[in-house]
């Protein structure tokens, strides 16, 4: 192998290594469902009408039976509801 290819080979492997070490990061903590703050697309699962059963499936924004994961603590801060809220206000 020649020396060009093993700096890009070298580089293009310490980028990724940079980039898997992010949302790991991100990610860390404890987690909540927070309901009626996903942007459309953005929903993180289910929604609670059942009308569909995976990620990115939200067809608008802040629908009150969307949720995302947060960090514990977060979602009042967002103006979201917790899952008894969101069920509550649903009528389940």
């Amino acid at each position: 192998m020649d020396g060009n290819k093993r700096w890009v080979l070298a580089a293009l492997g310490a980028a990724m290594g940079l980039g898997a070490t992010d949302p790991v990061q991100a990610q860390s903590g404890p987690k909540e469902k927070c309901y009626g703050i996903a942007k459309a697309g953005q929903n993180d699962c289910a929604n609670l009408s059942g009308k569909h059963s995976c990620a990115g499936q939200a067809k608008v924004d802040n629908a009150p039976d969307e949720w995302k994961f947060v960090p514990k603590g977060e979602c009042k801060k967002l103006g979201g509801m917790s899952t008894e809220e969101a069920k509550a206000k649903a009528g389940k």
